[in-house]
C-alpha cells in the first residue's frame, strides 16, 4: 500500500488518490515507521496536510495515531513561507490545526517564527498572479516580474497565456517560460491544446513542449493503430467547468503515442488520419470527418483486417450496434468519459482516464506480459 501511494503521487501525479491509500495504510501499519515515512514522503503540497486530514475524519473525528504525527510534523517542515501562505485557507481544517495536532518541533529559529505566523494565521501574503491582479497591479508588470523570478508555475503560465497575450507581455519571456517547462511533467497533454486555443500565436512553442513530452518516454514496439472516436457524443465537455471537450482529450492523447503508428478515426465511416505527433495530430484527428454516428463495431471490424500488434481505441464507449473482439493480441479501450456502460471488456483491456500517464501503464502492461509469458 505504501508502494501504491508513492507510486500513485511520484510517477502518476495523481493527488487524492494517494492520500486515500495513505489513510488505508494508517489501519493496516497503525504501528509501524512505513506509516510516517510515507506520509512525509506523498504530501508534497501544503494543502494535502489538511485534506489528509479531512479524508481521515470523513466518518468522524477520530484520534491520530503516533505515526500518523510523525508523519504531518516531517511533511509540515518540508514547507516554506510561500507554499504555506498560498495554502493557508479558511476550510474546516486549517493549517494551525494540523501544527496544533501533530506537536510539530521547529529545526531553528526561523522555522519557530514561521509556524508560530501558521499559528496566529498572520503569514504574509503569497506572491501570486491571483494576488497581485486581485490588489490592482498592472497585468503586464506582474506577469513579466513572475516569469523573470519564476513564480509562475507552468499549468498556470498555460492557463494565463491569453491574459498574457492581450497584457503585451513581453514574447520573449513567455516563450522561455514555455520551452522550460519547469513543473511540465505533471500537466496533462490536453492542456497545451487547451492553451493553443486559447493563445494561437503561441501554439508553435506550446507545440515544441508538447513534443518534449512525448519524447520524454519510451516506445512502443512493433504496429500500433490508434483508433479515436470522433462521434456527435465526443464533443461534450469532459466536465462542468473545462473547456475542452472529450474529443480534445481523445485527439491529444493520441497525438503522443510513440512508435510505428497509424492513426484512424470513425464516427459514421473509418478515416485514416495522417500519424502526426504534437499539434498536428490533433488538427488532424479533430477534422477528419463529420462529428456524427458512434459506429465503434464497424470500425473495429475494419481494423481487423490489418496487420498491426497493438490496438488503441479512445473513445467514450457509446457504440450503435456490438463491438467485436479485437484480433490484435494487444489491445485498449481508453475511456475519456469514463461513461457507466463501457463496450471495451472481455478480450480488452479496459482503461479509465485520458492522461499520458495511460502509455506508461501499456508499457508496464506489456513488459509484465512478456516476463509471464518467458516464465
Amino acid at each position: 500500500m505504501a508502494a501504491l501511494a508513492v507510486e500513485a503521487r511520484e510517477v502518476f501525479n495523481l493527488r487524492h488518490a494517494p492520500l486515500l491509500m495513505l489513510v488505508a495504510l494508517t489501519r493496516t501499519g497503525a504501528g509501524t515507521s512505513l506509516v510516517a515515512d510515507t506520509i512525509a514522503r506523498v504530501i508534497q503540497r501544503a494543502d494535502e496536510l489538511t485534506e489528509f486530514l479531512a479524508l481521515y475524519w470523513r466518518n468522524g473525528k477520530k484520534p491520530l495515531t503516533k505515526q500518523m504525527k510523525l508523519g504531518l510534523a516531517r511533511a509540515f517542515a518540508k514547507f516554506d513561507a510561500y507554499q504555506l501562505a498560498k495554502y493557508d485557507r479558511n476550510g474546516p481544517i486549517k493549517l494551525r490545526d494540523v501544527l496544533f495536532l501533530v506537536h510539530a518541533k521547529p529545526a531553528d529559529e526561523a522555522q519557530a517564527a514561521l509556524w508560530k505566523q501558521v499559528a496566529d494565521r498572520t503569514l504574509p501574503t503569497p506572491d501570486t498572479w491571483e494576488v497581485s491582479l486581485s490588489g490592482g497591479a498592472d497585468k503586464r508588470e506582474t506577469f513579466e516580474r513572475l516569469l523573470r523570478e519564476g513564480k509562475l508555475g507552468y499549468l498556470a503560465l498555460l492557463r494565463n497565456l491569453r491574459n498574457m497575450d492581450q497584457a503585451g507581455v513581453d514574447e520573449t519571456l513567455v516563450r522561455e517560460a514555455i520551452l522550460a517547462r519547469r513543473g511540465g511533467h505533471r500537466v496533462l497533454p490536453f492542456r497545451y491544446v487547451a492553451a493553443a486555443r486559447a493563445a494561437p500565436r503561441y501554439e508553435p512553442w506550446l507545440d515544441e513542449a508538447l513534443m518534449e513530452a512525448v519524447l520524454d518516454g519510451p516506445v512502443f514496439s512493433g504496429r500500433t493503430i490508434v483508433l479515436v472516436d470522433v462521434s456527435g457524443s465526443m464533443e461534450a465537455r469532459l466536465s462542468a467547468k473545462s473547456d475542452l471537450t472529450r474529443m480534445d482529450a481523445a485527439a491529444a492523447l493520441a497525438s503522443v503515442v510513440p512508435g510505428d503508428l497509424r492513426v484512424f478515426t470513425f464516427s459514421n465511416a473509418v478515416v485514416e488520419v495522417p500519424a502526426r505527433r504534437g499539434m498536428a495530430g490533433v488538427d488532424a484527428v479533430v477534422r477528419s470527418q463529420a462529428h456524427g454516428g458512434t459506429e465503434l463495431g464497424k470500425a473495429v471490424d475494419h481494423i481487423n483486417r490489418m496487420p498491426h500488434d497493438r490496438l488503441i481505441v479512445v473513445s467514450d464507449e457509446q457504440a450503435a450496434a456490438p463491438v467485436p473482439a479485437p484480433k490484435a493480441k494487444l489491445a485498449y479501450m481508453v475511456n475519456v468519459a469514463s461513461a457507466r456502460n463501457g463496450v471495451g471488456y472481455g478480450p480488452w483491456t479496459h482503461i479509465d482516464g485520458f492522461s499520458e500517464a495511460v502509455i506508461r501503464f501499456m508499457h508496464q502492461h506489456e513488459a509484465q506480459m512478456t516476463e509471464v509469458q518467458g516464465r
